[in-house]
Formats: structure tokens, C-alpha cells, sequence
């Protein structure tokens, strides 16, 4: 057979064989007089199973050692790697989906809605108090929180702000930012701030700051400083202040 009539045999392009020459895959076959290859039923054969495991996704490395016998692993310790590989895109590819669905089922979906599925729902239990800018920037940082953060750290916050979603948590919540809408063009030293920081942490689940290992922003924390420089002075103080209250509660 010459190189056309094999890749054919196989279904594959003359240059794919040509690709597999090259790294080994498949070896070079006598050539006539002419200098053209001749192949034969075993340069088929060969190459039928090293499409067959390319395509079960097999490096070109492993169906070479695996091809020649000189693979140090056992194929069947491959495809269980493969196997195991597949079921971690599976599951990606179920994630993903949830959140199309959850976005899909929104009449005009936000891109702010292309979180997880977890976060969505809890999004969805602040949409009382989201009319308020505060309470609608909180929500993007938790959005944020929502892409940066590991699986496992995400939905322990959420178990942690559980508490918050309750009528009365909300209404209480609602409170709280007008109080602190009113401190917008108040100082540092404004009388307002102790208590609105003071009613801010007590709002807040005690088990939080231990949960999530709070702590007073430092000066050069350059994230505190962007979030800082959205707010007022007195609106930032009041935003220390619960960050320090929170930190100094006894686990």
C-alpha cells in the first residue's frame, strides 16, 4: 500500500502518518526502488490502534511506549488516569451548566449573575436590600470572592452568612445602610461612627471573623485600599472599626 492508501485504511490524513513517522508512533516501512513507502496489514493494524488510543486521549508519547511494549506503566494504569481525568471534566462541565441554567432562567441575565450556582441563590436572598449601593457593592465583592476564592472556602462563607438572609436580618440590614448612606459627607471623628460600627459587627454572625480569620487591613493592603477609596472618610472608619471589632472577638 502506498502512504494515501493507508491513511485511508485508518481514516486519518497522509500527513497524520507522516506526524506518527516522525515521533515514533509508527515506524518507517521498506521503500521500493522508487523510493516510495510500501506498507502492509501490520503498518495498518498499528496505526488503527494508535488512532484508537489518540483519541481515548493518550499522548502520541504514551501509544509509542505503549505500541512498542516499552511503556513502564500497564495500559490499563493509563486509561484509569484517563478515566479519573474524564470524570473531573464531567463534573466541570455539569458545574457550568448550573450556571447557564441559573442564568438562562433570569428574563435579562447580568454578567454579575455568571457565578456559581451556590452563590447565585444567595444573591438572590439579598435582592431586598439591593437597591441600596452599598449593599449592591457588597454583593460584587462577593461575586468577586466567588471567582477568586477555592470551592470549599466559598461555601464556608456562605454557611457563615446563612444568618443574614432572614426577613428580619434584612430588614435590619436595610437600617444599618441607610446609616451609613447618612455618613457621606461626615469625617472620621463623626459622633455617628462608633455606633453605626458597633450595630454593624453585632449584625453580623459571631462565628464569622473566626471562620474567616479577619483581620484590620494594613495601610499598604493595596484591596483594602481600593475598597477604602470608594467610601466616604467617615463611611471607611466605620468599615475599620468592624473590621477591629470583628478581629477582637473571642473565638
Amino acid at each position: 500500500m502506498r502512504i494515501g492508501e493507508l491513511a485511508a485504511l485508518a481514516g486519518v490524513s497522509t500527513r497524520t502518518v507522516r506526524h506518527y513517522h516522525h515521533q515514533g508512533v509508527l515506524p518507517e516501512p521498506a521503500r521500493r526502488v522508487n523510493g516510495y513507502r510500501e506498507y502492509g496489514l501490520r503498518d495498518a493494524l498499528r496505526l488503527a490502534r494508535a488512532r484508537r488510543l489518540t483519541e481515548l486521549g493518550l499522548s502520541l508519547d504514551e501509544v509509542r511506549d505503549v505500541l512498542a511494549g516499552d511503556s513502564t506503566r500497564e495500559l490499563r494504569e493509563i486509561l484509569l488516569e484517563l478515566d479519573a481525568d474524564l470524570a473531573r471534566q464531567e463534573e466541570a462541565i455539569r458545574a457550568r451548566r448550573e450556571r447557564l441554567a441559573a442564568l438562562l432562567s433570569e428574563e435579562s441575565p447580568s454578567p454579575d449573575g455568571a457565578v456559581s450556582p451556590r452563590m447565585a441563590e444567595f444573591l438572590r436572598c439579598l435582592e431586598p436590600v439591593r437597591h441600596s449601593p452599598f449593599a449592591a457593592a457588597d454583593a460584587e465583592l462577593l461575586a468577586l470572592l466567588d471567582t477568586a476564592a477555592e470551592p470549599e472556602d466559598r461555601d464556608r462563607l456562605l454557611e457563615l452568612m446563612r444568618p443574614l438572609t432572614t426577613p428580619e436580618a434584612l430588614a435590619r440590614a436595610e437600617e444599618l445602610y441607610r446609616r451609613l448612606a447618612e455618613l457621606d459627607e461626615a469625617g472620621p471623628a463623626d459622633p455617628r461612627v462608633d455606633a453605626l460600627a458597633a450595630d454593624f459587627a453585632a449584625h453580623l454572625p459571631r462565628d464569622l471573623a473566626a471562620g474567616l480569620a479577619i483581620t484590620v487591613p494594613s495601610a499598604g493592603d493595596p484591596f483594602a485600599q481600593a475598597f477604602l477609596a470608594d467610601l466616604s472618610p467617615a463611611q471607611a472608619e466605620v468599615v475599620r472599626r468592624v473590621l477591629a471589632l470583628l478581629a477582637d472577638r473571642p473565638s
